[in-house]
């Protein structure tokens, strides 16, 4: 594959991510991520935590759809179909990149965290205590690995989208932002009551996810041209 892309400075959406940062940090001043959890569980734990809306559906049905669209995306910049074939091939190649690489910014950073889940505290019958979840260096007591939110980002990542058609088809990009966002929150609540995620684990993923992909939309511009041999 030859591609022949153009770095732009990206023209639009930085004052949402500006926007986004002041509230998610605003949130995580504000020290409602305890009283909220305690709103689904106690010192028993997470009553629904096995419950299947939340295991089956919600949490392993998440996944396969999400790897589900991502094939489909994949397998789109070769074989376009649907909504794809609006796309010329370099937003095709940039949209699964771009998704792709937030679900892979979410793992990494989560899977570096010391931070652990809201079922792994002592107010709710764990061993690990509550801190600041940036204090990478602070160990909680718990096994950690749990910020940001992972299972969030299956739906959040497709925020992508809203780049990659906004100059297109806008409305189709609107649509498609809705969708990302109703995906992400419908995922981040499912967990939340679980007990396996703050509401900040949920929210630093949702603007980590959009600051992504306004980042990587410079990649775009219209009539990018990438030749597939």
């Amino acid at each position: 594959m030859t591609a022949v892309l153009t770095v732009v400075r990206p023209r639009s959406a930085w004052a949402s991510v500006l926007l986004g940062l002041v509230l998610v940090a605003a949130w995580d001043a504000s020290g409602l991520d305890l009283p909220l959890a305690r709103l689904a569980g106690d010192l028993h734990g997470f009553p629904l935590r096995d419950h299947w809306l939340f295991t089956t559906v919600l949490h392993a049905g998440g996944k396969a759809v999400a790897w589900a669209v991502l094939t489909w995306l994949l397998l789109g910049i070769r074989w376009p179909s649907g909504v794809l074939l609006s796309l010329p091939v370099v937003r095709r190649v940039w949209l699964a990149a771009a998704t792709l690489g937030a679900m892979l910014l979410v793992t990494l950073l989560k899977h570096g965290s010391t931070s652990s889940c809201p079922w792994d505290m002592v107010e709710f019958g764990g061993l690990a205590h509550w801190g600041p979840h940036w204090f990478w260096w602070r160990h909680d007591g718990g096994p950690g690995q749990c910020f940001p939110a992972g299972h969030a980002s299956a739906g959040f990542a497709w925020v992508a989208g809203y780049f990659a058609f906004r100059d297109l088809r806008p409305g189709l990009a609107r649509a498609w932002l809705a969708i990302a966002l109703t995906a992400g929150t419908l995922l981040a609540l499912g967990q939340q009551v679980r007990g396996a995620h703050f509401a900040s684990h949920s929210l630093w993923t949702a603007w980590l996810c959009w600051a992504w992909a306004w980042a990587c939309s410079g990649w775009l511009r219209p009539g990018a041209v990438v030749r597939l041999a």
